[in-house]
């Protein structure tokens, strides 16, 4: 007899191996019968999944440790024993916004440094010209797409507080939103970026690996309630994520991964993007201008889908580095606990630590160190982190 399992997700292609975990039979094969919710914003994910209404979640991994730590919503305890991607989000401008810094640029338009600051000069020019501040777009204020922009900007001298208008928008209306001038440019996961690129209304500007190397994206997240009832259960879906993530990344699969993303009830947008998204190599501007990344988005290769607790205790650092959360030693210990490698390698019966655990490797700023986040944090100028 099989077990009816109830999971959320938003239409993006780091939803991949839970689509291709159900779609595929993987669950089934481990006795899951899952129905699969497609939302169209996190906050109905969040909230479906805390009172029950999701047995588990493709969820925004600040948004677990937020639910567990109590920070600006109900205290629910969240548990990440699968991570469902790394990277994979894109930040994207207007072309308006794309050509001012473009003229303000000294260097690569690809250093995410030289982009900063020349972001830092077009944002001096508009206060100084007596403009209304650049308006950008991110998924929720408990994203990693906040914490991505927000490290970018501050990089080249910009307040994301004080300097422009942060809004939060569901990944779905990203591009209308762009297209029609009410935000100058947004951070989302893919396809989206990818389609303001085919729409011709935006340019990619940066990769999130070109912000940081390594970054949890999204996570399975449960209930931790639910976990300690049902442990068989879960270490059955873990397997099941598992066994899909590494077909999606085997390439001889990728034709019928694509055809399943692009199914209307799953991601639902054109095939050949979610494909170039898979492979890492997407059109940045609409002029045809490709750029490659092998690092673009991980799914499952170089242990992506073992949950990182150092990734968590980075999260959380920016939880205190921007006055979502104060920091203390408890709160971080509470963090790093909702990623639960011991649950991941318990299901999949391997204990293997891989090399490139707690890499978060920023584009600048020094290396991260869990055990020093306070010494970590007092190394950035712009911070709203209380003093």
């Amino acid at each position: 007899m099989s077990t009816a399992l109830h999971i959320g997700f938003i239409p993006l292609v780091d939803a991949a191996a839970l689509i291709v975990a159900v779609d595929k039979g993987f669950a089934a094969a481990e006795g899951l019968d899952v129905t699969l919710a497609r939302e169209v914003s996190w906050s109905n994910v969040r909230d479906k999944l805390n009172i029950g209404l999701f047995d588990a979640a493709h969820l925004l991994a600040p948004v677990a440790i937020a639910s567990s730590l109590g920070v600006a919503h109900v205290k629910v305890p969240i548990l990440a024993p699968f991570n469902l991607a790394l990277n994979g989000n894109a930040i994207t401008v207007s072309l308006a916004l794309h050509a001012a810094i473009l003229d303000e640029l000294d260097g690569d338009r690809f250093d995410p440094m030289a982009t900063a600051r020349a972001l830092a000069r077009v944002v001096a020019l508009r206060r100084k010209n007596g403009q209304e501040p650049l308006t950008f777009a991110m998924t929720f204020p408990f994203s990693t797409h906040n914490y991505q922009l927000r490290f970018w900007m501050a990089a080249g001298g910009v307040d994301p507080d004080e300097d422009v208008r942060l809004v939060v928008l569901p990944p779905p209306f990203m591009v209308d939103s762009l297209a029609s001038g009410q935000v100058d440019g947004f951070c989302v996961g893919a396809p989206w970026n990818s389609v303001a690129v085919d729409r011709g209304v935006g340019h990619i500007v940066h990769f999130v690996s070109d912000i940081l190397i390594r970054a949890a994206e999204k996570v399975l997240a449960v209930r931790q309630n639910w976990a300690e009832r049902h442990p068989d259960t879960l270490a059955g879906l873990i397997r099941a994520t598992q066994r899909a993530a590494d077909f999606i990344e085997q390439a001889d699969n990728r034709d019928e991964v694509v055809a399943l993303l692009a199914q209307p009830e799953r991601v639902g947008v054109d095939s050949d993007l979610i494909r170039r998204t898979l492979e890492g190599r997407l059109k940045v501007s609409p002029d045809g201008t490709m750029r490659e990344s092998g690092n673009y988005l991980l799914v499952g290769r170089e242990h992506a889908s073992r949950p990182d607790p150092a990734q968590a205790a980075w999260l959380y650092a920016q939880m205190v580095r921007w006055g979502q959360a104060p920091f203390s030693g408890e709160a971080l210990k509470m963090a790093m606990s909702v990623f639960r490698p011991d649950l991941y390698e318990s299901a999949l019966k391997t204990s293997a630590q891989p090399a490139a655990a707690g890499a978060i490797g920023a584009f600048t700023g020094p290396a991260f160190d869990p055990d020093d986040i306070a010494g970590y944090l007092q190394s950035f100028k712009v911070s709203r982190q209380a003093r």
